[in-house]
């Protein structure tokens, strides 16, 4: 059934007061038809009589109100406009009074300091103490460096500025070029030369300008308070001692130098391998394995954290709390690693109360798989995981063959490099093994930094520090769905049978 639009004429204001108007020309027509006359306009009298003259007055009579509340609104407008120039004119010019009072002050100090260096040591700029009036009022006020807030107590006429006296003598020590280098590797869990690699390509992204109340903290700083604190997972309040900075400024370069490592460093660091890299990972997976067309194998690994406030269920790791008799909360971090056990692609964050399978399902990984970016490549994963057409798992029904046994072991060689790549992450990053104060949404950020860091190290050759140890617990469940398509079971018997023909498959059964 069709349905057609029609206008319909609103009256206008204008209409109401404009006998010119089509409405008043019906209302004419109509006393012409009543006999009364007229000549295209209203008779006075029928007007009034008729009280359309009632109704033009109170129009006429609400227009004037109108312009009336108008011009009021404006005035009133007006008004506050011109107290709010003379207020801010009047602060500007208090600010004023009172820089140029503080930048004396700053220079009587200076002057003062350099006659009574022998009664008292030489402190930098950002640690001077300056007297200084203001207009605002009376009191002391202590302005921090970027590393705590100040304080104010009202003493007197004067407000005293200066930056709380913090000992950085460790960090000093630690960034003095005849610093051993071992004790910087074991504090660090890199060589300096490491180090400076990472600050050097950090440096644009984290430098700060110097102000004129206080010098900026050095990029070498806020890396290392960071590095530090994600490699001993020690609390801020003791990165806050160590380095001289204050507690929440340490939290604030925790989050500023993570998040930079992320979008300058990940790129370069962390990324899946062009066509010609995979062939090289191919082929060193075949000759650790046998097996062709390995270009990574794939592991997911457990992070404690403290209790969330909201959907805490979803968090819950009853296999932990199982086995550490406390309950355990948990985000999750899937990663897949080379041969050499250099992250290529991770996941991070998903609930710990999911499986692997599942955080595979929400995974980067499985986009790239269908969109077919693993063609003629093979992901080895654990029991946790489905079998598919790019995903290599081992059997894990009963009474397995020979060939099967030599394949499941030859597979557990691949997954091994994964789980061995984890257990180096969490050992040189202790931050990993042990519930942490940083909040929930920003924890993915700092695991991804752990990882890029990870990677460097690796491709750096850097040493694992013998007396790290940790014991990497993630078991292994069979995945609820555990679909698996016809390709891939043939693949798998295929190339189980070829490593047993070949003499690769030989395991303890035979």
């Amino acid at each position: 059934m069709d349905i057609t639009s029609f206008t319909f004429h609103s009256p206008t204001p204008e209409d109401y007061y404009t006998f010119n108007s089509p409405w008043f020309e019906d209302l004419d027509d109509t006393q012409h038809k009543k006999g009364g006359g007229g000549n295209g306009y209203f008779n006075e009298d029928e007007l009034k009589k008729s009280g359309y003259g009632d109704i033009l007055s109170s129009l006429l009579l609400l227009e004037e109100e109108a312009k009336q509340e108008e011009a009021q609104c404006l005035t009133e407008s007006r008004e506050e406009k011109a107290l709010f120039e003379s207020n801010h004119k009047r602060k500007v010019q208090a600010m004023d009074e009172f820089y140029d009072q503080l930048q004396q002050h700053y220079s009587e100090v200076n002057h003062l300091d350099g006659l009574s260096t022998s009664k008292r040591p030489w402190k930098p700029a950002t640690a001077l103490a300056a007297t200084v009036a203001t207009p605002f009022g009376n009191g002391i006020a202590d302005l921090d460096d970027e590393a705590s807030k100040g304080r104010m107590t009202m003493t007197g006429q004067q407000r005293r500025l200066w930056v709380k006296d913090r000992s950085q003598d460790w960090w000093d020590r630690c960034n003095h070029q005849d610093f051993p280098e071992e004790e910087f590797r074991k504090a660090f869990r890199m060589s300096k030369s490491t180090f400076g690699l990472i600050c050097r390509e950090l440096e644009p992204v984290v430098m700060k300008k110097n102000t004129m109340l206080r010098d900026a903290i050095p990029v070498r700083q806020r890396v290392a308070a960071c590095i530090w604190r994600l490699a001993t997972g020690e609390p801020l309040r003791l990165v806050s001692k160590r380095f001289g900075l204050g507690i929440s400024t340490c939290h604030k370069l925790l989050l500023e130098v993570c998040s930079a490592i992320n979008t300058v460093l990940m790129p370069k660091f962390l990324q899946w391998p062009d066509e010609r890299k995979m062939k090289e990972i191919k082929e060193e997976f075949r000759l650790i394995s046998g097996i062709p067309n390995i270009g990574g194998s794939l592991h997911t690994t457990h992070v404690p954290i403290i209790a969330p406030k909201v959907n805490v269920a979803a968090y819950f790791n009853r296999r932990h709390t199982e086995r550490n008799q406390k309950t355990s909360y948990s985000i999750t971090v899937q990663g897949v690693v080379d041969q050499k056990g250099i992250f290529r692609d991770v996941c991070i964050g998903w609930p710990g109360s999911m499986p692997d399978d599942q955080v595979l399902e929400k995974s980067a990984l499985l986009q790239r798989a269908n969109k077919g970016g693993l063609k003629d490549v093979w992901i080895v994963g654990n029991s946790g995981y489905p079998l598919k057409d790019w995903l290599l798992v081992p059997y894990t029904h009963h009474n397995l063959t020979w060939a099967q046994h030599g394949f499941n072991e030859k597979i557990g060689e691949v997954q091994n490099l994964a789980k061995e790549a984890f257990a180096r992450l969490k050992r040189r990053w202790a931050c990993l093994q042990k519930r942490t104060e940083i909040k929930l949404q920003e924890l993915p950020m700092v695991l991804g930094a752990c990882c890029v860091l990870h990677n460097i190290c690796e491709m750096t050759n850097e040493e694992m520090d013998p007396e790290l140890q940790f014991e990497l617990f993630d078991d292994e469940m069979i995945p609820g769905n555990n679909s698996r398509s016809s390709y891939a079971v043939l693949a798998r018997d295929k190339i189980a049978h070829n490593l047993l023909h070949h003499g690769l498959g030989r395991t303890s059964c035979h």
